[in-house]
C-alpha cells in the first residue's frame, strides 16, 4: 500500500513538471500579430475650437427709485413683458420730520400772507371804485394778492410732495411711481411690498427694484485660452449650442475680444463677446450655459486618413502601406500631412491614393 502511494506521488510530480514545461514553451513562442487595414477617404476637414460661456442680454437695466420710502405696491413679476413707461411699483413716502415741519410752516405763513393781501386788495378795490384811490395802487394790491395766492398753492404742493411724494398739479408723473425705462422682459424683482428703498445719491447706489432686459438682443460671453486667442478675430462666425436646448443651435458673430487677459486657475484667458442672431420663436433665458464652436480653418473634398495610422518620428511622419502578396507585409513610407480635425488628417502625399491600403490598429 505504501508503495502505491509513493508511485502516485512521483507520478503527480512528473505531471506538474511536464505541464509547466509545456506552458512556458508555448508562451515563449509568441503570438502572431495581425492588423486591421484602412483605406484613405475623401471628406471635408475642419479645424475648430470650442468656447464655454453663457447667454446674457446686451443691456440689463436696473430700475431704481427716484425717492426713498417703502414699497406699497408691485405690479410685475419675473417673466412679465413690460413697455417703456409702464408702472412697475409704487412707493409710499416716509417724510423726514424736519422737512415736513418746514413745509407745514411754509403753508401757514403763505395762508397768513394771502389773507393779509386779500384784505388789502378788497379795501383798495372799494376805494378805487369810489374814486378815492389811484389805479396804480389798485393794480399793485391786485398783483400782490395774486402772487400770495400762487405762493400758497406752491407751498401746499410742496407739502404734498414731502408728505406723500405726489404733486397736486402733476400726480401722473409722481416720483412715487416707479416706471420701466426700456421695453423688455422683467428678469428679477428684488424687493417685496413693505421693503424700504432709498434713492441713488453720491453716498450709495440706491436700491434696485427690478431688472429688465431686451431678450431679443443677446450676447454670448465666453473665455478663450491665450494659446488660441490669436486665431480668432472680430466678425468671425460662431455656432452656439445651449445645454438646456440640445436640439437647437444659433448663429453668432464675434464682436469683441478683450485686449487684456485674466488669470484663472493659473491660465490666462481672454473674454469674448459675440452677438447672437435673431432667435425667432426660440425662448431663451438669461444665464443659459452655452458652448460656441468656431471654425478656424477648413478644406473640402480632400484625401484623408485616420490619425491613428500615422507614426510620428521627430518632425517626420510615416504610414505602413500594405504590400500585396501571399504573406502580408508592410512598407514604411513617409507621408506629407495637411489640416487635422483631431480624428482625421488631410493627406498631401501624391503616392497615397484612395486605393492604397494602410496598416491600422492591432487586432485583439
Amino acid at each position: 500500500m505504501k508503495k502505491f502511494f509513493k508511485i502516485l506521488m512521483w507520478l503527480i510530480i512528473v505531471l506538474i513538471f511536464l505541464g509547466t514545461f509545456v506552458y512556458l514553451f508555448n508562451n515563449s513562442r509568441g503570438k502572431e500579430v495581425t492588423y486591421q487595414e484602412v483605406a484613405p477617404e475623401i471628406r471635408d476637414i475642419q479645424r475648430t475650437t470650442v468656447l464655454t460661456g453663457k447667454i446674457e442680454p446686451r443691456d440689463e437695466i436696473e430700475i431704481k427709485p427716484q425717492i426713498s420710502g417703502i414699497i406699497a405696491e408691485i405690479n410685475v413679476e419675473p417673466g412679465d413683458e413690460v413697455k417703456e413707461g409702464d408702472v412697475i411699483a409704487r412707493i409710499k413716502v416716509i417724510p423726514d420730520e424736519s422737512t415736513l415741519s418746514s413745509a407745514q410752516n411754509r403753508v401757514t405763513v403763505a395762508e397768513l400772507d394771502l389773507e393779509e393781501k386779500r384784505l388789502a386788495y378788497e379795501r383798495t378795490k372799494t376805494l378805487y371804485e369810489k374814486k378815492f384811490e389811484s389805479r396804480e395802487k389798485f393794480e399793485q394790491d391786485q398783483t400782490a394778492y395774486q402772487r400770495a395766492s400762487q405762493e400758497l398753492e406752491a407751498a401746499r404742493d410742496q407739502l404734498s410732495i414731502v408728505k406723500d411724494g405726489v404733486s397736486n398739479t402733476n400726480a401722473q408723473q409722481s416720483n412715487t411711481l416707479v416706471r420701466a425705462t426700456i421695453t423688455g422682459l422683467v428678469l428679477e424683482v428684488a424687493v417685496k411690498v413693505g421693503s424700504s428703498v432709498i434713492q441713488a445719491n453720491t453716498m450709495n447706489d440706491g436700491t434696485t427694484i427690478a431688472k429688465i432686459a431686451d431678450m431679443n438682443d443677446l450676447l454670448f460671453k465666453g473665455k478663450i485660452d491665450e494659446t488660441e486667442v490669436g486665431l480668432l478675430a472680430e466678425d468671425m462666425n460662431m455656432t452656439i449650442s445651449i445645454g438646456a436646448l440640445p436640439d437647437e443651435s444659433l448663429e453668432a458673430k464675434i464682436e469683441k475680444i478683450a485686449p487684456i487677459a485674466t488669470e484663472e486657475n493659473g491660465a490666462n484667458t481672454f473674454e469674448l463677446k459675440a452677438a447672437i442672431g435673431n432667435p425667432g420663436d426660440l425662448k431663451l433665458r438669461a444665464g443659459y450655459s452655452a458652448n460656441a464652436t468656431v471654425i478656424l480653418n477648413s478644406v473640402e473634398n480632400v484625401l484623408t486618413v485616420p490619425e491613428s495610422v500615422i507614426e510620428f518620428a521627430g518632425d517626420s511622419t510615416f504610414v505602413y502601406v500594405v504590400v500585396p502578396g501571399e504573406k502580408v507585409s508592410y512598407d514604411r513610407q513617409p507621408i506629407e500631412l495637411g489640416l487635422s480635425d483631431g480624428v482625421n488628417v488631410e493627406v498631401k502625399s501624391s503616392n497615397i491614393t484612395e486605393s492604397t491600403r494602410l496598416r491600422g490598429s492591432e487586432n485583439k
